[in-house]
């Protein structure tokens, strides 16, 4: 991974059955990031900083993704929270405010349903809940961006498929999700493809993604049951598969009871990657008043 990045420190622990690599900025209210795919903890390096300056930042390589283990099994969303439980009980963090892009949102929004004592507030950053894209899913979604997630849940195939072509896989998702195809440099692209050759890493990320059932079956089991936190949704206008498919505000608000939306103009997916300007004013003002 990057080195040359100042003021962050990486960790690694034994934690919830896994080898788990976190790295941690600043001090202060604790404020937990958590990334979501094709990327890793790097896809916050223009947030830490800028937080770190308030807060104590901790932002964890999810299960199967960078750096942390990559078993064979556990990529339901509640699992997955519970490995970021077991990384706050680990560093002593009774509560924490959490940000969430893309499958980290998800794991995010399980945390904050099954955890609601230990979160103050949830940014959810891009994102549709997995139930809301079974329930609309269609050949015109697929079309519009959704088609990896079937893709991906192929057994076995998509692993043999893009071995020894990381690089050819993961640009294609930075070019086409980008407002600027550009946005990316080939250094930066390059720290996500290394994190991605790694053993067992695609299959990661598929595996997360073929846990699909399970975490629908768990959000059917509470759908009913809103988020009590303050929610502070961010999306990209842009971005064909969120903000042009989908009501992003009206969605959440069928999951939480008090949100507010951000929808952020020439922006794509990766939003705290292409404007963090925005991401970063936004989420500075939502944490304005979290004091741990």
């Amino acid at each position: 991974m990057n080195t040359e990045l100042t003021g962050i420190t990486h960790h690694t622990a034994e934690l919830n059955g896994i080898k788990q690599h976190w790295v941690s900025a600043g001090q202060g209210p604790p404020v937990y990031l958590l990334h979501g795919f094709p990327e890793t903890w790097y896809g916050w390096r223009k947030q830490i900083p800028v937080l770190a300056e308030r807060f104590t930042v901790i932002a964890p390589d999810l299960r199967g993704y960078g750096d942390t283990e990559k078993p064979a099994s556990g990529y339901d969303k509640r699992t997955m929270a519970n490995d970021v439980i077991a990384l706050l009980d680990h560093l002593g963090h009774q509560r924490i405010a959490l940000v969430g892009h893309d499958r980290g949102a998800r794991v995010g929004t399980r945390f904050a349903k099954d955890h609601r004592d230990r979160i103050d507030r949830f940014v959810a950053m891009d994102n549709i809940p997995t139930r809301i894209i079974a329930e609309t899913y269609d050949v015109h979604l697929a079309r519009q961006g959704y088609w990896f997630f079937t893709f991906l849940g192929v057994p076995d195939l998509p692993e043999a498929l893009i071995a020894g072509r990381e690089e050819i896989w993961l640009t294609h998702f930075y070019r086409s999700w980008s407002y600027n195809p550009d946005m990316l440099t080939p250094e930066e692209i390059a720290v996500y493809v290394r994190a991605y050759q790694q053993p067992g890493a695609v299959r990661g990320s598929c595996m997360d993604y073929r846990a699909a059932p399970q975490d629908i079956d768990q959000d059917r089991e509470d759908a009913d049951q809103l988020i009590d936190c303050p929610v502070l949704t961010i999306w990209g206008e842009d971005f064909s598969a969120v903000g042009q498919a989908y009501d992003v505000l009206d969605v959440w608000k069928g999951l939480a009871r008090h949100v507010r939306g951000v929808p952020i103009p020439q922006c794509g997916h990766l939003c705290q990657e292409e404007r963090p300007d925005v991401v970063n004013a936004e989420i500075l003002d939502f944490l304005a008043d979290w004091d741990g």
